[in-house]
C-alpha cells in the first residue's frame, strides 16, 4: 500500500474518532445540564430540596466536572440549612469552575455559609477570593467589611477569655498555696501542742518537774578485775568467824580435861 494513502486513511480515521468523541461529550454535557435544569425547577416551583438534590447528584454523576450541578447542589444544601455539606460542595465548585464569574459566586456563597457558622476569620478569606475574581461586586465588598468587624470582635473575645483563664489559674494557684501554708501552720501547731502536753506530763501540779520513780533495787557496783565483790567478802568473813569459833571450842575442851564432873548440882 502506498505510504501516502496509509497516512490519508489514518487521518480520516482519527478525525472521525474525534468527531464521535465530541458528539459523545456533547451528549454527556446535555444530559448533565438537563439534570441541573430539573433540579433548578424543583427548587423554584416546589422547593423540593430532596428531589432537587437527587437531580443535581445525577448531573454530577453524568459529568463529574459540571460546575453548575455542583454549585446548585451546594446552594440547595445552603437553603435547607445543611451548611457543612453546602460548604463542601461550593468549595468543590470553586475548584472545578472555569470562569471567574463561577468562581466568584462559589467563594461569595462560601463566605455567607462561614458567617452562618460564626467562622468570621475564614469568611474574610472567602470574600477576598470572591473579590479577586470580581472586584466590582459591592455586595461581596460589604459582606467582607462585616466579616472583618466580626473577626476583630472574636479576636478580642478570645483574648479576654485567655486573660480570664490566666487570672483564674493564678487565683487558684494562690488559693492552693495559701491552703498549703495553712495546713503546715496547723501541723506545726498540733506538734507544738503535743510537745507542750508531753512537757506538762513531766511536771506536778505546781509546775515543778516530777521526780522519776524507780522501784528497782539499787544495783550493786560491779567489782573491778582482781577484786572481791562485797558478797564474796561477807561470805569469807563468815567462814573465818566459824573457823575461829571451832578453834576456840577445841581449846576450851582441852582445858577441861582432868576436871571431875560434878554429880550434884550446886544450889
Amino acid at each position: 500500500m502506498n505510504k501516502s494513502i496509509f497516512i490519508l486513511i489514518l487521518l480520516v480515521t482519527t478525525f472521525s474518532f474525534a468527531q464521535e468523541q465530541e458528539k459523545e461529550d456533547e451528549k454527556v454535557i446535555r444530559k448533565a445540564n438537563n439534570y441541573v435544569y430539573e433540579g433548578n425547577t424543583l427548587l423554584a416551583d416546589k422547593e423540593d430540596f430532596v428531589s432537587a438534590e437527587m437531580a443535581y447528584r445525577k448531573a454530577i454523576s453524568a459529568k463529574s466536572t459540571t460546575t453548575a450541578g455542583i454549585y446548585n447542589l451546594g446552594n440547595s444544601y445552603y437553603k435547607s440549612k445543611n451548611y457543612d455539606e453546602a460548604l463542601y460542595r461550593l468549595d468543590q465548585a470553586s475548584k472545578t469552575a472555569t470562569s471567574k464569574e463561577e468562581k466568584h459566586k462559589a467563594f461569595h456563597n462560601m463566605g455567607n455559609i462561614l458567617m452562618k457558622n460564626k467562622k468570621c476569620k475564614e469568611a474574610v478569606e472567602a470574600y477576598k477570593s470572591a473579590l479577586r475574581n470580581d472586584p466590582t461586586d459591592d455586595e461581596t465588598r460589604y459582606n467582607l467589611a462585616i466579616a472583618k468587624e466580626c473577626a476583630e470582635q472574636q479576636k478580642d473575645q478570645n483574648k479576654d477569655n485567655e486573660n480570664k483563664d490566666d487570672k483564674d489559674k493564678k487565683d487558684q494557684d494562690k488559693k492552693d498555696e495559701n491552703k498549703d501554708k495553712g495546713d503546715n501552720k496547723e501541723d506545726n501547731k498540733d506538734k507544738g501542742d503535743q510537745d507542750k502536753k508531753e512537757g506538762d506530763d513531766k511536771k506536778d501540779d505546781q509546775g515543778k518537774p516530777k521526780e522519776e520513780k524507780d522501784n528497782k533495787e539499787p544495783q550493786q557496783p560491779k567489782p573491778q578485775p582482781g577484786q572481791l565483790s562485797p558478797q564474796q567478802i561477807k561470805n569469807l568473813l563468815e567462814a573465818m568467824n566459824n573457823q575461829e569459833q571451832k578453834v576456840q571450842e577445841k581449846v576450851n575442851a582441852e582445858k577441861q580435861k582432868g576436871v571431875k564432873v560434878k554429880t550434884d548440882k550446886d544450889w
